[in-house]
């Protein structure tokens, strides 16, 4: 009646983001003038939000449309809403590039589906 201990190594859940090989540029929409302005480089995505390296990131809490090109084979351009969760600052020497962690608040279930889709395909 003891505990069955398996051969078999113990696998550690996956990191549900993909590193990116490529940097996606991600474009801040501004929705007064509808000018498009450049806002940073993606580094990772998941369903759930997007890492963006930028030098100027917003305040925790900020919430603010993006446009996103999707990497192949997804080949779409999508625009939604996004919550800055966290940010972090240029610091000389530091470890980790400034940039902030987004979370998307109003993605379609299609495109989050399709993201993990990627993912998956990505050995991810």
């Amino acid at each position: 009646m003891g505990q069955e201990i398996s051969d078999q190594p113990v696998r550690e859940k996956a990191d549900p983001r993909k590193t990116l090989r490529s940097p996606l540029i991600a474009l801040r929409v501004r929705m007064d003038d509808g000018q498009k302005s450049f806002f940073g480089y993606t580094k990772n995505i998941s369903r759930s939000g997007i890492f963006i390296g930028t030098v100027n990131p917003r305040e925790p809490g900020s919430q603010f449309r993006v446009e996103i090109p999707l990497p192949s084979p997804l080949n779409r351009t999508v625009e939604c809403t996004c919550e800055v969760v966290w940010k972090r600052h240029f610091t000389k020497g530091a470890p980790y590039e400034p940039g902030m962690g987004l979370r998307f608040t109003d993605l379609p279930e299609e495109i989050a589906n399709a993201i993990d889709t990627w993912i998956d395909s990505q050995g991810g």
